[in-house]
C-alpha cells in the first residue's frame, strides 16, 4: 500500500469516526419535537449529549484538516464545488452548538423553545447535507483541466444528491433514537425505542434505496460486499431494539453507518472525484495527493495524536457512562 493509499483509507476511517459518533447527536436533536413532551423531557434528551456532543465533533475537524494537507486538489474542489452546503452545514453546527449553551441561561418558555426549534433545525440541516455531498462526489462532478467544478449549485441537485440526504437523515435520526434509549429511563425510554422502530422501517426503505442506487451506478466487487453487511447490520440493529437489545442496537447501528461510509469510499477508490464531463479531467488518488515527505511526517503525526485522541474520548465516554432521568433534572435544580 502507497502512503497515499494510507491516507485516503485513513480519511474514510476519520470521516467515520465523525458520522458515527456526531450522527447520534444530529439524531438526539432531530427527537426533541417528538419525544420532549416538556421541558424536564427536552432537559433529559439535550443532557444525553451534553458532555460529548463538542467531543464527537473533533472527527470533523481532523478529517478536514487531514484531506488539506494529504490531498490539497481533492480539498480544494471539494470546499469550493459545495461552498453553499458547507456553509450551511458550518451555520447549522454554530447554531447548533450556541444553542445549547444559551437555553438554559434564562428561564423563561419562548427564550428555550426557540433554542429548542435552534438545536432541531442546526440537527436536520447537517445530517441531509453531509450525505448530500457525499452523494454528488459518488457521483462525480464536472470539472476543467485544473480541477476545478465547473458547474452550479443547482446541478448539485439531483435525484442520486437528495436520496443520499435522507439516507444519512433518516440513519442519524434512528441512530439517536437508540442512542436515547440506551442513555434514558422511564416513559422517554419506551417512546423512544418505539419511534426507533418506526424510523427504522423508514430507515430500511431509504437507506437501501441509495445503497442499491449507488451499487447499479457506480459499483464495484468490494462496495458490493461491503452494501450487503450493511443490509445485515441495519436489519440486526432493526431487530435488536424491536426485542429491546438497546446496546446490540446502537453498536449496529454504528456498524451500519460506518459501512454505508466504506462503501462510499470502496466506489470512488482509487479516484477522489470523477470528472462527468471528460475523464481525461478525472482526480485520481496519485494526482491529487501531496508530496510524499507531507504524508510521512503526517503519518508520525497521527501516529502520536490518534490514540491520544481515541484515549481522552474513551476515558469521557466512561465517565459519563450512566443513564439520565428526569430524576437527574429535578435534582440538579435544587
Amino acid at each position: 500500500m502507497t502512503l497515499p493509499d494510507l491516507w485516503f483509507l485513513l480519511i474514510a476511517l476519520f470521516f467515520t469516526g465523525y458520522f458515527v459518533l456526531d450522527g447520534f447527536d444530529f439524531g438526539v436533536g432531530m427527537s426533541l419535537p417528538f419525544l420532549g413532551r416538556d421541558d424536564t423531557d427536552r432537559r433529559v434528551l439535550i443532557n444525553t449529549i451534553g458532555p460529548v456532543w463538542d467531543l464527537n465533533e473533533t472527527w470533523v475537524i481532523v478529517a478536514g484538516a487531514s484531506l488539506f494537507a494529504a490531498f490539497p486538489e481533492w480539498y480544494a474542489t471539494v470546499f469550493s464545488g459545495f461552498y453553499l452546503p458547507m456553509l450551511f452545514i458550518l451555520l447549522a453546527l454554530i447554531l447548533r452548538g450556541v444553542s445549547f449553551e444559551y437555553r438554559h441561561q434564562r428561564p423563561d418558555h419562548r427564550w428555550k423553545r426557540n433554542f429548542d426549534t435552534m438545536i432541531f433545525v442546526g440537527s436536520v440541516v447537517p445530517a441531509f447535507l453531509w450525505g448530500f455531498v457525499f452523494a454528488n462526489i459518488v457521483r462525480g462532478m464536472p470539472l476543467d483541466a485544473h480541477f476545478d467544478y465547473i458547474g452550479s449549485f443547482g446541478d448539485l441537485w439531483n435525484a442520486f444528491s437528495i436520496l443520499g440526504g435522507l439516507a444519512t437523515l433518516m440513519l442519524f435520526f434512528t441512530h439517536g433514537l437508540v442512542f436515547v434509549s440506551l442513555k434514558t429511563d422511564g416513559e422517554i425510554r419506551v417512546r423512544a425505542r418505539k419511534l426507533a422502530v418506526r424510523a427504522g422501517v423508514a430507515t430500511v426503505v431509504v437507506a437501501g434505496a441509495f445503497l442499491v442506487a449507488t451499487l447499479v451506478a457506480h459499483g464495484n466487487t468490494l462496495s458490493l460486499i461491503l452494501t450487503l453487511a450493511t443490509v445485515v447490520a441495519l436489519v440486526v440493529a432493526f431487530v435488536a431494539n424491536l426485542r429491546g437489545r438497546e446496546g446490540v442496537a446502537f453498536a449496529f447501528m454504528a456498524v451500519t453507518i460506518a459501512l454505508t461510509v466504506a462503501t462510499l469510499f470502496a466506489t470512488l477508490f482509487p479516484n477522489t472525484l470523477v470528472a462527468t464531463n471528460d475523464p481525461a479531467n478525472t482526480m485520481t488518488i496519485a494526482n491529487s495527493a501531496s508530496a510524499h515527505y507531507t504524508l510521512e511526517l503526517m503519518s508520525w503525526i497521527s501516529l502520536v495524536f490518534v490514540p491520544l485522541i481515541l484515549a481522552y474520548q474513551g476515558f469521557t465516554y466512561w465517565i459519563f457512562r450512566k443513564r439520565v432521568t428526569r430524576a437527574h433534572i429535578a435534582a440538579a435544580a435544587h
